[in-house]
């Protein structure tokens, strides 16, 4: 009888051992988020010899229109971007000259704007309430021009044909960001690219009479399809700037 309790008792410490193992293991399951796939808008690109050479720099509205863009202008141009989202002003300085590198470029189509324009917290606090006293603007609109006057200084160095798209609207809802500045900012813009002669690709007047079908609700960001309409206005804009 005592070797028959012995037996059942290490049966018994075997299964309670087994159930805890298998436990940690599905809780380590769900701990453990599945893995993204790679954004394609990030692929190192090979350039096809002899078409013009194409670089997109902007946030990830950006990105967004990477991937069509790239398909529209295929046998075309090698349409290229840092492997980043280029965030404010502030991360363009920071960054412009690894981004450009030590290659030609034929088009540079950039955008700064959504990232200078939210509203941070006291900590740094991402998206904060742009009606809060301790709130305030990642990179103020003064300091916007300020920055932006160096990086179209930086960019006209490279002797690439230089496009400005503008920044896109912020439409009712959107958290951290105020309805309207995207506006302001674009007017700051706008007397920088004119006074350079840079030509203007306007996908905020675009976006305008269709935001409801193309933009996300309440949310800064496109569809799927809203990101190829953008597609096609930076690749008009770009077909011109080839020509040209």
């Amino acid at each position: 009888m005592k070797t028959v309790r012995i037996a059942i008792l290490s049966l018994l410490t075997a299964a309670v051992v087994f159930l805890q193992g298998a436990s940690a293991d599905d809780a380590k399951k769900k701990k453990t988020p599945p893995k993204r796939k790679p954004n394609s808008a990030m692929a190192q690109i090979e350039d096809v010899a002899g078409l013009p050479r194409v670089l997109l720099i902007g946030d990830s509205i950006s990105i967004g229109y990477t991937v069509p863009v790239r398909e529209l202008l295929k046998g075309k141009a090698n349409v290229h971007r840092p492997l980043t989202n280029c965030g404010p002003t502030t991360t363009g300085l920071a960054g412009i000259d690894k981004w450009l590198g030590d290659g030609k470029w034929d088009v540079i189509h950039f955008n700064w704007g959504l990232h200078d324009l939210k509203y941070m917290g006291p900590q740094g606090q991402n998206l904060a309430d742009p009606k809060a006293k301790d709130s305030h603007q990642q990179v103020a609109i003064d300091a916007y021009e300020a920055n932006l006057r160096k990086l179209v200084a930086r960019l006209k160095k490279t002797k690439a044909k230089l496009i400005w798209r503008s920044t896109t609207p912020v439409p009712e809802g959107c958290k951290g960001r105020v309805v309207g500045d995207s506006a302001k900012y674009n007017a700051v813009a706008k007397k920088i690219m004119d006074e350079n002669k840079i030509a203007i690709d306007d996908q905020y007047t675009f976006c305008m009479d269709k935001l409801d079908k193309i933009q996300l609700p309440a949310n800064v960001h496109f569809s799927a399809n809203g990101s190829k309409e953008l597609a096609k206005q930076a690749v008009a804009s770009i077909l011109k700037a080839l020509a040209e």
